[in-house]
């Protein structure tokens, strides 16, 4: 039934269906997601009195790369609980923290070959909203299907890319951070941990090349892709708008790196704007049509 509103769970390409009940309810799924919850807490503890320069418990890098790996297992199977018979809900709440969880994946595996210091302290706050946002927000009134290869490649994808956006976004406010204080010559305990701004910049445009590559076949797969992906043909919305506004951004910024060497203040401002507007397609429509008008 190609075209209609709604298919069999079985159909070659059902589009979203509708969302009975919670699906966050077994006992296991809930200690999982407390158990997170209390990782991520104690870490965000832990870093943020390091970079104010009040530690109460010394640095050790093995234990806090153990503590990360149990805060994203559990993280992990609470995500994997919000799924029925390989549906998937993907509200607000649910895509924050499946963005989190990739986020924060992603920082914990670079960290072992890379010196992140510094994004620790923004991070773990952020996984502690995202996977509670998950379990406090409504659930979206449809599920996806996962059982189809295409349309999980391109919610993974999707995910992928806006986790390491997400990163390079808190990179730009890091140097922006950074940038400030070397101006204004006041090295506080946070700055003196972070590393070097050229060090920064470099890991920006790296995280932005690889998250650009993603994006551009995010948008274009959705784009051109549309009734095979979600059962609907391809509209020109408000959600387009943005989405496109953000590529052309991240596009205009990755050439006048190649092209001119665009560097410093100016990279900071344009990954930030990019940064907004992708915020803007995909959680801002998620949160005026689920939480505020309910569909």
């Amino acid at each position: 039934m190609e075209g209609s509103p709604r298919r069999n769970n079985t159909a070659p390409h059902p589009p979203p269906l509708p969302l009975d009940s919670h699906p966050m309810t077994l006992p296991i799924a809930t200690l999982a997601l407390w158990l997170a919850v209390a990782a991520y807490l104690s870490l965000s503890w832990h870093f943020i009195a390091h970079a104010r320069g009040k530690p109460v418990i010394p640095r050790c890098v093995r234990n806090e790369h153990a503590l990360i790996g149990l805060a994203l297992a559990g993280h992990f199977v609470s995500l994997i609980a919000q799924s029925e018979n390989g549906l998937l809900s993907f509200g607000v709440g649910h895509a924050l923290s499946m963005v989190m969880w990739l986020t924060v994946l992603m920082y914990w595996t670079a960290s072992f070959f890379y010196s992140l210091e510094g994004l620790q302290a923004f991070l773990m706050p952020m996984a502690v909203i995202g996977l509670l946002a998950a379990w406090l927000l409504p659930p979206a009134h449809t599920l996806y299907n996962l059982q189809q290869p295409t349309v999980l490649l391109h919610i993974g994808v999707s995910l992928a890319a806006y986790s390491l956006l997400l990163v390079a976004a808190t990179l730009a406010m890091l140097m922006a951070v950074l940038d400030h204080a070397l101006h204004a010559k006041r090295f506080s305990p946070i700055i003196r941990q972070l590393p070097p701004l050229l060090s920064l910049e470099k890991l920006l445009f790296q995280v932005l090349g690889v998250g650009f590559v993603l994006l551009t076949l995010t948008v274009f797969s959705g784009a051109f892709f549309s009734e095979h992906l979600f059962g609907k043909p391809f509209t020109f919305s408000h959600k387009t708008v943005f989405s496109l506004a953000a590529w052309g951004i991240f596009a205009g910024l990755l050439w006048g790196r190649v092209r001119h060497g665009w560097r410093g203040r100016l990279a900071i401002r344009w990954t930030l704007t990019g940064f907004g507007f992708l915020l803007l397609s995909y959680m801002g429509s998620k949160v005026v049509l689920e939480l505020l008008l309910g569909r």
